[in-house]
This record gives structure tokens, C-alpha cells and sequence, in this order.
């Protein structure tokens, strides 16, 4: 062994289960922290060689620094953190195949019933009073609407979702709080070194999302929640989530055209992958649905004996004058999903008697609560940006919304289009509570400088990208086509590639803002839109080759983008973003508004940007 340099990690696990007795060292002396203390006992480290003399911090892994022999000097490498290290070992899951791979279908779907036996699952999660919820679009605000009500009613919720925006850890909300790290790491490695203890050739490693998954069941179960609420991650059927046999209560929000790669062409086929989640004799809602999707929901739910219902929206006027804490109208059909599930998992468990769904012009002040205090990143969220020195705040505000399927475009340009023409003199009383919540709804994050910044003439811009999955000719014009029918004219449209990668998670995930990335992806969106705009600036009697204003474009080597009339590429969001800045230092007297659309990936990635 070599002692001059030497790093050293070590994993903890059960006495029992050392295989090397001679080189098992006992951590009796030493404190550990109360969530290692309950998980692992008795705990030993496993060494690859002599134990070394100083244990330096005790975590659910602990790094081992050695000076070099004889000059004492220390010349270890940088190490990473405990979550960084826990990171890449998330990220060796990572499937770098497309989602559109046909042998994806099922994906041998039984392995997961291995893996929950692995971690020794069955009986907790058979034990676990869920609400399951699937949809194509709003089935994340209604799992937060969910989750809100049921903590305000005073029980201890879990809640899983996906994706995360900004840190894996805000897919396991523990009463409502994203799990803290020490907890994250201490169920992240238990879970991780038992799967590779135990997997083999035939049942190898779970992949990402399942792992994710199998450890929101952990969580959930060791944290011993009354309520887990889960949000499907893609389809239904067999989403990872769905290995819970006799949930409380399920759900299905509203559906629309995503994922057809895997889920199929037609909402009919759409609705029959959602319905997946229905279980023999277990109540379920959905929302008003059209009328391909809810024949199939319900013939699935017929063949299950399932109780279908479809749950009416939620009246505004039983909020007592309060707002819902989501942004925007669509979250009043969310919400009315939320109140249903919420109000069977009540009576189903035995907590009331009381059926609200009767008594829908009235809601327990519980719930009126959890409606307006319920929060979710990256939905209809106004962010300003804080790096400006301007002389009134609001200069530069961000308009982030997730939307990613055709339907959901018409949302979002909806959305902000009136978000833009609020009144936001109405927040000013409130501006001196709250000034700036950096990741706060519109009702928070704007309010101080608005009189002043109402004032100003306001520009519009688009931030945008998408998945090369997802179809830009069926998103763009549908977002162009919405935000003109409420009179909102993007001045320019700028275009990047998102800065996380699919492959990597965690700080380490992002790529080098490099003059070399591929843009091809990001070119073909700008032809689209230059396309677009063109088609709405011609008459019918002059015609002209929409290629050709696409081709007069410029290439600004110092900004990092290639411009056209009305758009940009940047070679990065950074850039982007800088770009941005000068333009509302070079222009005092205007307002500039960037509606950033697309992905969830891109939301999360400004999010990080403007956090800093």
C-alpha cells in the first residue's frame, strides 16, 4: 500500500455483514449523528487496509486524509463533498439511451417488486396511506395543493415529485419542507450500498428515476408519515411509482399531447397509460377531459370497479377573499382536483365524516389555508433580477413557467399576458413586508418599485428551449398565437441550450459555456420562429421565401450569439443572460419582461442563475 498519498473512503455498514473481521473498526466511541445512529446498528467501517489512526467527521461516508510519509506535509487532492460524492453516485444510474427507445416500453417492469425487497419495502409500503396522482399537465400543482391542505389539517406528509429544478432534494418534501441534507445522505447511501450489495448480472442496479423512487418509499417510510402523496413521473402504468397496490386515493389531471415517443399518438392511448395507476376498488378523480380521454378513464375505471368522478373546479369565492398560492386560472381546475383527493383521503382513513365535496361553497379554514399558502417551483413564478442597479427594481423580471406541451403553451401565454398588465400598484402595500422574495410567487416577488416601474415602457422577451423530443413546430406557434391573441408581441426571442445535462447531476452537471456546444437544435427553433414572425408580418399578395430572412444573419463573436431579425442563439444561458443585463443598462427608462418557457430544465437553470 502506498502511504505517501492516500485517500481513503469508507462505507458504513452492519457489523453482521463485515466480511473481513480483521479489518472491521468499531465507530463505539465515536458520536454519530442521531439519523445514522437509528438507521445503521451496529455499525463498523470496511477497510481495504489498516485502519488509519484519526478519524476526521463521521457522516454516512467518511473520508480518510493521510499526510504524506515522513515531511508530514499534506498533499491529499481536493475531495469532494459528502453530497457531491453522493451525487455522482446517482448520476452512474443515469441511462444515457433515448427516452423514445422502443425496448423502454415496461423496461421489465418486475424488477422493481426485486428492489423493494432488496430494501426490505413490502410490508412499509403496503402499511403507507397514498394519493397517487398521474396527468399530463398540472398533476405537480395538484400534488402541491395536496400536500398543503393535508399538513394544514395537521398530518405529517410526504411528498415526491419530479424533476427537481435546483437540488435533487426538492423531490422529498418532509411537511413541506425540502429533506435536509443529512437525512438525504443518510437514506441516500443506505438504499445505494444495499443495491450494490445485492444486485447482480440478472437484477442490476435500479436506474435513476427508480432509484429516486424506491428511496421516496424509504424516506417515507423511516420518517413515518400519515399521508405520502406521489406524483407519477412519466405515464402511469409503469412509472416506478405505481408499485403501491391499494393507494388511498388516486387522481388524474388534466391530459394533453406529451411524451407520444412512449406513450403513444392519440389521447386515447395517452388516457389508457394514466389510468394505470387505478387499482381494483380504489375511488378516483379526474378533471373535465376531452372526450377521447375520458371514454378511455372510463372504461379502464369500469373494468376495475373503480368510482370515477370528475371534480368541478374550485369556486374563488370560498377562498375568503385569499388567492390560490399558485398563479394562474388553470390552478382553480388543480385545485379542484386537490379538495376532492384530499377530502376521500380524509373519510377513507377514518380522520371525518364530513364529504366537502357536498359542500363545495364552503371549505374548512384548513383548507381555505393550504389552497393559499401552497407553493411550487417553476410553475407561473415571477422572479426580478436582483443584479440590477437600476434605479427602480422590476427593471428586469423573470416570467418562469415549466410549460412544455402544446395545450400547456396556451396556459402559460395566458398566464402572462395578464401577469404583464397586472396593477401592480396593489402590491406596493405589501412591498415593505416583503420586498424581494427571490423565489416567491408574483404576490411576493414583485411589488417595490412597481409604482415607479409601471411608469417605464415595457419590452417583451422570450427565453426559450425544449426537448429535441418535444415538437417546436406544434409549442412555438401555439405560444406566438396565444400571447398575440392578448395583444403581447415578443420584440425578440432568444434561444439556448440548457446549461444542466441529462447524464450528470448535481453542481458538477453543468456544461462549460464552450464556443464548440452544439447549437444545431437551437438553430433549428430561431428558423422556426423567424418563419413564424414572417408569416404574420406578410399579406396574402407578398409572398416571399421565409428562408430568406432567415439567412441575414449576423454572428456576434464578443456577445456569444447569433443573431437574426427577430431572434438570437447564445452559445450558453450565462451569456444570455449578461446580454439581457446590458440591454437594461443601456436602456433606463425601459422595463424589460422575459417570459422562460419550454422546459423545466431551463426554468431550474435560470433559477440557479438568478439566485446567485
Amino acid at each position: 500500500m502506498e502511504i505517501g498519498r492516500a485517500n481513503f473512503n469508507y462505507t458504513f455498514c452492519p457489523l453482521a455483514q463485515s466480511s473481513n473481521p480483521s479489518r472491521s473498526f468499531s465507530l463505539s466511541s465515536y458520536q454519530q449523528p442521531p439519523l445514522l445512529s437509528t438507521l445503521l446498528h451496529p455499525l463498523t467501517l470496511r477497510f481495504t487496509s489498516a485502519p488509519p489512526p484519526h478519524i476526521s467527521g463521521c457522516s454516512s461516508r467518511v473520508r480518510i486524509k493521510m499526510s504524506q510519509a515522513g515531511g508530514g506535509k499534506d498533499e491529499t487532492k481536493p475531495t469532494m463533498s459528502p453530497y457531491e460524492e453522493a451525487m455522482e453516485a446517482l448520476s452512474s444510474l443515469i441511462t444515457k439511451r433515448s427516452r423514445a427507445d422502443k425496448s423502454n416500453k415496461g423496461d421489465r417492469y418486475e424488477l422493481l417488486f426485486d428492489y423493494i425487497k432488496m430494501l426490505e419495502l413490502e410490508e412499509p409500503i403496503k402499511q403507507m396511506k397514498v394519493i397517487h396522482v398521474a396527468g399530463t399537465k398540472g398533476k405537480g400543482s395538484t400534488c402541491a395543493f395536496t400536500e398543503s391542505i393535508l399538513r394544514n389539517c395537521g398530518f405529517r406528509t410526504g411528498l415526491f415529485t419530479s424533476p427537481h429544478l435546483i437540488d435533487i432534494r426538492e423531490r422529498f418534501r418532509l411537511d413541506g419542507t425540502d429533506i435536509c441534507e443529512e437525512k438525504f445522505l443518510g437514506y441516500f447511501w443506505w438504499c445505494f450500498d444495499r443495491f450494490k450489495e445485492r444486485t447482480t448480472d440478472e437484477v442490476p442496479m435500479p436506474t435513476y428515476f427508480r432509484f429516486l423512487a424506491l428511496l421516496a418509499f424509504k424516506i417515507f417510510a423511516a420518517e413515518q408519515v400519515d399521508v405520502a402523496i406521489l406524483e407519477v413521473g412519466l405515464g402511469g402504468k409503469y412509472d416506478a411509482t405505481n408499485v403501491v397496490e391499494n393507494p388511498v386515493v388516486c387522481g388524474v389531471s388534466s391530459l394533453g399531447y406529451d411524451h407520444m415517443e412512449i406513450l403513444g399518438n392519440t389521447l386515447g392511448q395517452i388516457a389508457g397509460e394514466k389510468a394505470g395507476i387505478f387499482k381494483r376498488g380504489v375511488p378516483a378523480f379526474t378533471v373535465p377531459q376531452p372526450d377521447e380521454a375520458m371514454l378511455v378513464l372510463e372504461e379502464k375505471a369500469s373494468q376495475l370497479d373503480v368510482h370515477l368522478e370528475v371534480a368541478a373546479p374550485l369556486d374563488a369565492n370560498v377562498l375568503s377573499g385569499l388567492h390560490l398560492g399558485l398563479e394562474g386560472e388553470h390552478q382553480y381546475i388543480n385545485a379542484g382536483l386537490a379538495i376532492a383527493l384530499c377530502s376521500t383521503w380524509l373519510q377513507r382513513t377514518g380522520h371525518v365524516e364530513i364529504n366537502y365535496l357536498k359542500e363545495m361553497t364552503h371549505l374548512p379554514e384548513q383548507f381555505v389555508k393550504g389552497l393559499a399558502t401552497a407553493a411550487l417551483q417553476g410553475r407561473a413564478q415571477i422572479v426580478p433580477d436582483q443584479l440590477i442597479e437600476s434605479e427602480s427594481s422590476g427593471d428586469l423580471v423573470f416570467y418562469l413557467d415549466g410549460a412544455h406541451s402544446p395545450e400547456s403553451m396556451d396556459v402559460c401565454a395566458k398566464w402572462f399576458s395578464l401577469a404583464i398588465r397586472r396593477d401592480y400598484k396593489q402590491h406596493n402595500s405589501s412591498a415593505s413586508n416583503h420586498g424581494h422574495n427571490e423565489l416567491g410567487t408574483s404576490h411576493d416577488s414583485i411589488g417595490m418599485g412597481h409604482h415607479e416601474a409601471s411608469k417605464k415602457s415595457s419590452t417583451q422577451f422570450l427565453l426559450f428551449n425544449c426537448m429535441s423530443v418535444r415538437d417546436p413546430e406544434l409549442l412555438l406557434p401555439r405560444l406566438m398565437r396565444a400571447c398575440a391573441s392578448h395583444g403581447v408581441h415578443f420584440q425578440k426571442a432568444l434561444f439556448v441550450p440548457n446549461v444542466s445535462v441529462y447524464y450528470k447531476v448535481g453542481a458538477s452537471s453543468s456544461t462549460p459555456t464552450d464556443t464548440q456546444v452544439d447549437l444545431s437544435w437551437q438553430l433549428t427553433l430561431q428558423r422556426i420562429w423567424e418563419n413564424l414572425v414572417h408569416a404574420e408580418k406578410v399579406t396574402d399578395n407578398d409572398v416571399k421565401n421565409t428562408d430568406q430572412i432567415y439567412e441575414e444573419v449576423t454572428d456576434d463573436a464578443e456577445k456569444g450569439a447569433r443573431s437574426c431579425e427577430n431572434s438570437k442563439v447564445f452559445a450558453s444561458l450565462p451569456v444570455a443572460i449578461n446580454w439581457l443585463r446590458d440591454t437594461v443598462h443601456k436602456n433606463r427608462s425601459g422595463r424589460f419582461q422575459v417570459l422562460v418557457t419550454g422546459s423545466l430544465h431551463l426554468v431550474g437553470d435560470v433559477l440557479k442563475l438568478v439566485k446567485k
